[in-house]
């Protein structure tokens, strides 16, 4: 049995520093532009968290949870500005970056010259995209801790909810970014995107919208994720989170199977 088992976990702990090679590699070819970039992803959300979630939120006053509490309209949407923000940055990287690497760059015909897989890469790339969207995370968490939104310890509690969430959004991205063919395609990714960003209970509760439409909005992604979060931060933690968590597994799972199964045809030609 043991003989069995050794040479698949040496394989599996070699997978892995592969994969971390590529993360790596995107690291040291990192330039001091790249900082620019992620403080503009970074205002997008704390923009919107400050116009509608504070601004409008004056106007609004209190929403109802479905277990019946109320809270500030603020702290209500600053969870969901917090899931699009870690939604946002694993996308960019594991689309538009992704691509160009692929297509255009070709930067992973080389790398397959190496004993680096197809699968690997993808890892790879899945865990740079990760350090993108924990940098968001991490300083949005910090600005809801200062502004009262939520308690550190939840806080804390938030953080690797959102590392999730960015986990499976970005496995999605590199899946989309194997099946499309053109730089055109990316205004489909940006409509795809704007509307989650819009419909997913990110502004108001899905039970606003009609039946035939409340479906819709609680099976998609970024709404499980804003759900997740939600909870955590605003102290009401159920089994319904459970569900959000083994939907973002299965997200991740999925994506990182067929983009890694995409990649080697694509690249294997």
């Amino acid at each position: 049995m043991l003989t069995l088992v050794m040479p698949k976990l040496v394989a599996f702990e070699g997978g892995g520093r592969r994969s971390v090679s590529v993360t790596e590699r995107n690291v040291a070819a990192l330039k001091s532009a790249y900082w620019l970039v992620l403080i503009g992803g970074l205002l997008e959300p704390v923009l919107y968290l400050f116009s509608i979630g504070v601004g409008v939120g004056s106007l609004i006053g209190e929403i109802e949870l479905s277990d019946g509490r109320s809270v500030g309209y603020t702290e209500f949407v600053a969870p969901a500005m917090l899931a699009a923000s870690a939604m946002s940055g694993a996308l960019a990287e594991t689309t538009f970056n992704f691509f160009g690497k692929m297509k255009f760059m070709r930067l992973y015909d080389g790398m397959l010259a190496t004993p680096v897989r197809p699968f690997e890469i993808a890892l790879g790339e899945l865990l740079w995209a990760m350090v993108r969207g924990s940098v968001y995370s991490v300083v949005f968490l910090a600005i809801m801790v200062a502004m009262g939104l939520t308690t550190p310890l939840r806080a804390l509690a938030a953080f690797p909810a959102a590392v999730l969430v960015g986990f499976g959004f970005g496995a999605l991205g590199m899946t989309v970014a194997t099946l499309i063919r053109s730089w055109q395609d990316f205004d489909l990714i940006g409509a795809g995107q704007f509307a989650l960003f819009l419909f997913s209970g990110t502004f108001v509760p899905a039970e606003a919208y009609p039946p035939a439409l409340r479906w819709l909005v609680e099976v998609s992604p970024l709404y499980r994720a804003v759900d997740l979060i939600r909870g955590i931060t605003l102290g009401s933690v159920g089994w319904v989170q459970v569900i959000d968590v083994l939907y973002l597994l299965v997200l991740l799972a999925v994506g990182l199977t067929v983009s890694g199964r995409r990649m080697g045809k694509l690249l294997c030609k």
